[in-house]
């Protein structure tokens, strides 16, 4: 394997460029960046450090990996960006490094995919497998589990938490909490249905599908408060760890006054 940066690329000090990278034309790669093995800037994208770049991760043009966070208390402390392996930023995709009001570092998992013009805030932990539609927006310290689907346009509020294979509709304004294998949509987004689609694609087995579909049925389904649909649920369901996930994120947001 060997390394080819263009003669048109701009480099920084201290970077370090694992075998097979490729930096095109017009790239600027900043001080203290690390470009995993196999790694391609396609052209004219930018990477600031300090920022580590995993595996064959690919930043196509005008993307922005590793600025300084849009934050007002930030001073330019040494903060990160830690993106994982095989991860595909679009064009004009934006990602900044986090805060010291957090762990000053953002974090990115593995196999994700941002689409065009999408943006992921400081102090961001986004998981495997996730995927941001085109203009998709991350707010500061958002949280995205595993194989979520964030659609066209939508935007999350700072510090919501997403779950795993959950399915955030375009367009759709998100300021709370949304629980793992469930369809928001809306201004302001609620809880509208099971992904069904998402958990046949992601491969979980029938019976646990069925299990969720029980379990949503329960604590979205009717008026029953949501302690007490909590307390069905783990009686019945609990045993599948598919619904031992959602019921224990879902036992985290239940107010206490046990909610509906």
């Amino acid at each position: 394997m060997s390394i080819e940066i263009h003669s048109t690329a701009v480099v920084g000090r201290d970077v370090r460029i694992a075998d097979g990278v490729v930096i095109g034309p017009h790239v600027v790669v900043g001080d203290g960046v690390s470009l995993g093995e196999g790694t391609r800037l396609v052209a004219s994208c930018v990477v600031l450090g300090p920022t580590v770049l995993g595996a064959r991760n690919v930043v196509h043009p005008f993307a922005v990996l590793g600025a300084e966070p849009q934050d007002r208390s930030h001073a330019g402390e040494p903060t990160e960006l830690v993106v994982g392996d095989d991860n595909v930023f679009r064009e004009h995709v934006t990602v900044h490094r986090g805060t010291k009001k957090d762990r000053g570092l953002t974090r990115i998992g593995s196999s994700c995919l941002f689409m065009v013009g999408s943006h992921v805030a400081h102090d961001a932990v986004v998981g495997d497998g996730v995927t941001l539609t085109n203009g998709a927006l991350l707010g500061g310290h958002v949280h995205v589990g595993d194989h979520a689907v964030i659609g066209g346009g939508a935007a999350i509020a700072p510090f919501v938490r997403i779950g795993e294979s959950a399915f955030i509709a375009g367009g759709a304004m998100v300021e709370r909490d949304v629980p793992p294998f469930v369809i928001a949509q809306g201004d302001r987004a609620r809880v509208r249905a099971l992904n069904v689609v998402g958990l046949k694609r992601r491969g979980i087995p029938e019976a646990s599908r069925r299990a969720l579909a029980k379990a949503f049925r329960l604590l979205y389904g009717a008026k029953t408060p949501k302690c007490s649909a909590l307390d069905v649920v783990r009686a019945e369901l609990g045993a599948d760890p598919y619904v031992a996930r959602l019921v224990a994120f879902v036992d985290e947001v239940v107010p206490p006054n046990g909610g509906t």
